[in-house]
């Protein structure tokens, strides 16, 4: 029989994807796919990732936490959401922009989102 326990962390991800003033840490537990994203000040998802991929805006559904710093969600409609620490955040897979607000560097955990984030279109 083997041990049901199992711990992990971030420490040691599974897998990072790195880009210009940021990084997302990936983790699997489980059925689960957590990331951890770490955007440094000056970040912008459409320069830092999407032109990367060839995308404008990301189109990724995600539900997170905020640990620290500030970041926002830029909809296509014109809404604009702060996000801060002690959030909990839930962005549909609608286009969107973000990028990190003030001079703090913003962390974030994704518990839905975090396999496919960061990557190009199947």
């Amino acid at each position: 029989m083997t041990d049901p326990m199992l711990l992990k962390r971030f420490d040691t991800p599974d897998e990072v994807v790195e880009f210009e003033k940021g990084r997302f840490e990936i983790v699997r537990i489980g059925d689960m796919t957590i990331g951890r994203a770490t955007y440094r000040p000056g970040w912008k998802w459409s320069l830092h990732v999407g032109q990367a991929l060839g995308q404008s805006h990301c189109e990724v559904e995600h539900t997170g936490l905020v640990l620290s710093g500030c970041a926002t969600a830029a909809f296509v409609t014109g809404k604009v959401i702060e996000m801060r620490a002690g959030d909990l955040f839930y962005i549909p897979a609608v286009p969107h922009d973000s990028w990190v607000v003030g001079e703090e560097q913003y962390v974030s955990l994704h518990f839905l989102g975090a396999d496919t984030y960061a990557r190009e279109a199947e």
